[in-house]
């Protein structure tokens, strides 16, 4: 019982290695510094925000910007205007900041994850409750915080816009600005959650199965 129980964990003769050890440890040095390096480009962009200029793609009110000169009968119209602005105001630069910070973050848990299971890969030791809580929660911060600063990035760019004038400026007449929220992080959160549970469902097979030995 002794010589089983040392052996938990560890790759059986016979079985097939997906990740090798080498492999992992690339994982981890690659999601290392990609943590690195995003967290640096994304703070030179929280400190642009407010030392200016900034040039930020701007939220249009579309049924309004009509563009002439089209061929074949055409029409069209476009929805989004690229600005610059020598000094952003107070307001939509903390609003643009806080949501550079929660996109980051979600940027971050699912680097960290990343790294955390390459390691566990690494270590041949992959169903651990703390494997579990790891993916669930990284799953749930990344659609929190991913959703969270789309809304604060869409809600500061239609101040800005508003701001600037970009669709003119009518007496009694007020624009208003859809913004475009990618569901890519709401979506992959979730199903880091449900992955969490598989998890936990796999090791209660294995912690079944170690009873049984």
């Amino acid at each position: 019982m002794m010589e089983a129980t040392q052996d938990q964990g560890r790759p059986q003769r016979g079985w097939t290695t997906i990740v090798s050890r080498k492999e992992a440890t690339i994982v981890m040095i690659s999601s290392a510094a990609a943590a690195i390096l995003t967290t640096a480009l994304s703070v030179a962009g929280i400190v642009g925000y407010f030392t200016g200029p900034v040039t930020l793609e701007l939220p249009l009110a579309g049924e309004d910007q009509l563009v002439p000169g089209l061929e074949l009968e055409s029409t069209g119209h476009y929805t989004s205007l690229e600005a610059t602005i020598p000094e952003l105001p107070a307001g939509p630069a903390e609003l643009l900041a806080w949501g550079a910070v929660l996109n980051q973050v979600g940027v971050l848990a699912v680097l960290a994850l990343v790294f955390l299971l390459a390691y566990r890969l690494r270590s041949a030791v992959l169903f651990t409750a703390e494997s579990v809580w790891m993916v669930g929660a990284g799953g749930a911060l990344l659609a929190l915080a991913g959703t969270f600063g789309q809304v604060l990035d869409g809600w500061a760019l239609g101040r800005v816009a508003e701001m600037i004038a970009a669709n003119g400026r009518t007496p009694g007449l007020s624009h208003g600005f859809a913004a475009e929220i990618n569901a890519t992080p709401l979506t992959i959160g979730l199903v880091m959650v449900l992955i969490a549970g598989v998890f936990q469902y796999g090791r209660r097979l294995q912690q079944d199965t170690e009873g049984l030995v």
